[in-house]
């Protein structure tokens, strides 16, 4: 029986590394200090999410289609798991204007959060 490689302590939460490998077929076993890909610092979710704009070739009406959530959320999910990748987020000008019902919607989605839509209203 095989289980979900656990990224972060159960206990304290700060990274696991990972000091053992075995092989099931010839029970070779190799001991040392490894490192988890970024990738696998992604929650479900955010593994999901990637899985389902990969196949979907970067389309986000695509990805709106598939997973039923408005531009704004996928934008919020990618920003969130580039974050999580150890990306710095771009500071660029969103020359993309959201409505103002848009805005309401997302809120009432609990989308965003009311701080977010704050500042989306106030631009």
């Amino acid at each position: 029986m095989t289980h979900q490689v656990l990224t972060h302590c159960p206990i304290c939460s700060n990274t696991l590394t990972i000091t053992k490998l075995h092989c099931q077929h010839c029970h070779t076993t190799i001991e040392n200090d490894f490192k988890f890909s970024r990738i696998s610092q992604l929650s479900e979710d955010q593994l999901h999410f990637v899985e389902v704009f990969l196949v979907s070739r970067g389309n986000i009406k695509e990805v709106e289609k598939e997973l039923g959530v408005s531009y704004p959320t996928v934008r919020g999910k990618l920003n969130d798991i580039i974050s999580t990748l150890g990306y710095k987020k771009e500071e660029k000008k969103n020359h993309t204007a959201i409505s103002k019902e848009n805005i309401v919607t997302m809120l009432e989605n609990e989308e965003i959060t009311p701080d977010e839509a704050i500042k989306l209203l106030k631009r």
